[in-house]
Formats: C-alpha cells, sequence, structure tokens
C-alpha cells in the first residue's frame, strides 16, 4: 500500500436526534497494524466503523480512505459483521460466501472469469477452508464461518478490514489462531481494526489501540496507550466491574 495513512479521520462528530455519539475525533491510523477499537457498549464504535465505511448521512468532519473519499475507494474496505448479524440458515456454501469479495471489481453485468475464482480458491487455501468450500456455512463451527468472511475479504484484496467483534462465540484456540491470521495480513501490509471486548488479551493481541467512549480518550501504541489511566477513563463507572472480573489491574 503506497499511502502513509490508511484512514483519516479529522473532527468527525455523529449524533442520532439529539444524541450525541461522537464528539470531535481525528485519528490517523497507519497501515500495516492489527488495530483494536476499545470500548464499552454505547461508545460509538460501530459508529466509527460506519463513518470509515462511507454509511453515514449525517456528520461533520473529514473522513478519507487511503488518501481518499470513501465513496472512490470503497471495494479496498471489507467489512466483517458481528456473527450475530448472519443469517447462518440461508443456504449459501463457503465457496459462495467467498466468491461475493469478487463482485465489487465487475461490471453490473459482467461475469466472473477463471481470474476471479483463482482468486477466491487461493482465498480459501490461505484461510485453510478450501476443503469445506462446498459446505453450508450454517453446519461450521464458529471459527470456520469467521475464516469464511476473511476468505471474502481477501478475495476482494481489501487493504483494510473492518472487524465488529470476530472472536464472539469461537474458542480460545480459534481465537488464537484468527488473532495470527490478522497479524500476518496487517504483516503484508494490510490494515486491520476489530472491536474488542476482553481487555485482559488486548496486550497480546493488537500492535495499536483506540480507546473510545464517544470521544477519543487514547489512541496509539498499546505498550503506551493501554493504560490503567485511559482504560478508566473509557470505561468510567464499570472500572470497579472490570477490576472485579481481573479484566484490568
Amino acid at each position: 500500500m503506497s499511502h502513509t495513512t490508511a484512514i483519516s479521520i479529522k473532527g468527525l462528530s455523529v449524533s442520532y436526534g439529539r444524541k450525541r455519539v461522537l464528539s470531535n475525533i481525528y485519528l490517523e491510523i497507519e497501515p500495516g497494524a492489527v488495530v483494536g477499537v476499545i470500548g464499552p457498549n454505547g461508545a460509538g464504535k460501530s459508529t466509527l466503523f460506519k463513518a470509515v465505511m462511507g454509511l453515514l448521512d449525517h456528520y461533520t468532519g473529514e473522513v478519507r480512505v487511503l488518501g481518499q473519499p470513501v465513496e472512490k475507494v470503497r471495494k479496498r474496505l471489507a467489512y466483517i459483521p458481528q456473527r450475530d448479524d448472519i443469517d447462518w440458515n440461508f443456504p449459501a456454501t463457503v465457496y459462495d460466501v467467498a466468491v461475493m469479495g469478487r463482485y465489487p471489481h465487475k461490471g453490473l453485468l459482467e461475469r466472473l472469469d477463471a481470474h476471479d475464482h483463482a482468486i477466491v480458491q487461493k482465498a480459501l487455501a490461505d484461510m485453510g477452508i478450501e476443503h469445506l468450500k462446498h459446505r453450508q456455512i450454517g453446519e461450521l463451527s464458529g471459527g470456520q464461518q469467521q475464516r469464511v468472511f476473511l476468505a471474502r475479504a481477501l478475495a476482494q484484496e481489501a487493504d483494510i478490514l473492518l472487524l465488529d467483534e470476530p472472536f464472539v462465540g469461537v474458542d480460545i484456540t480459534t481465537e488464537e489462531r484468527i488473532i495470527q491470521i490478522l497479524k500476518r495480513l496487517a504483516g503484508e501490509g494490510k490494515t486491520v481494526l476489530v472491536v474488542h471486548h476482553d481487555l485482559s488479551t488486548v496486550r497480546a493481541y493488537f500492535d495499536k489501540v483506540v480507546l473510545l467512549n464517544q470521544r477519543l480518550i487514547a489512541y496509539g501504541d498499546t505498550d503506551t496507550a493501554f493504560t490503567e489511566d485511559n482504560v478508566a477513563a473509557t470505561y468510567r463507572s464499570q472500572l470497579t466491574i472490570l477490576h472485579q472480573a481481573g479484566l484490568v489491574e
């Protein structure tokens, strides 16, 4: 990726009716990192993702992706939703989902060709699920389902991946396997943003963190930004509960 900034946000404020959801956010996210987006429920994490994807109708400020308005580079963005937002009973195979990653590159009536299918096959192989390509997505384990959507992102040849709570419903072994995949993608120059709630794994999983609660509390390298003071400012009244759960020291 040739751009020195993957995502640039300047003065972003978002309100739904009279409720302010994000207030005056400034962020410059560099490529080639796995970035944890951390904050309590209602902190504006999903709204931040919507802003990056160009899905907000009303906001103030500026959002640029790869140096351009998102509308010009939308096909270079891949979004992996929460598992609860997906209809796992829909009659789609692993291959059906992965091949959707090629559609942004095709015209309205343009058919997929051998090149597209080769890219999809490689994406499935990279995720270690090529042998599952004819299986219905609802038959898979939680970890396999996550890898299907990562394969779709790879098939899309996306430079930026936005993952909304990807570890919900997967066991710790699968979780660690997925984070290794994400780190590998970051090593290849891709930018990976992950909404994440388990504070006990933040230091192990993320190169950088965004600490968010309607306003930006901190952003930077995990070692320097993920401090007890910043966590306290992010979670406010919930901090006692986090201490009791052993999620912060």
